[in-house]
């Protein structure tokens, strides 16, 4: 069975940071394209954060989020991480760790962003509330 639970959410004031961690079991992690998803207030699709690709050396990052976070992971931990910085009211969404198979090509294509693709495997979100 799949397990991706996502951790390190939390209440934190505009300008400040987070961390999240994913620690991924039940599937192969180098296998897989892994990357965050976040669903905001009041949306209705989930949209694609930051993805890494299967062997660690390309990233995608949302226009939204470039130069303030980072994606990275850890491969002797099964584990995926996003650093967030100078966090802003509009990054307040529940986020969710994500896997692509790797061998579907998405990252040689450029195809990653707004909602696409449907990830492989989802697990469950942290909240990330940013607030005055």
């Amino acid at each position: 069975e799949a397990r991706l639970p996502a951790s390190g959410g939390g209440l934190v004031q505009p300008g400040e940071s987070l961390k999240l961690s994913c620690v991924v079991s039940g599937i192969t992690f180098e296998g897989h394209d892994m990357g965050w998803l976040r669903l905001p207030p009041g949306k209705g699709a989930l949209e694609w954060v930051s993805v890494i690709n299967s062997g660690g050396d390309r990233t995608y990052y949302d226009e939204s989020v470039k130069g303030r976070f980072t994606i990275s992971r850890d491969t002797t931990k099964n584990t995926l991480y996003l650093e967030m910085n100078s966090l802003k009211p509009e990054d307040t969404a529940k986020y969710y760790c994500a896997g692509v198979r790797a061998d579907r090509g998405y990252f040689e294509r450029g195809e990653y962003g707004g909602s696409w693709p449907n990830p492989n495997y989802r697990g469950q979100e942290t909240q990330v509330t940013v607030s005055p």
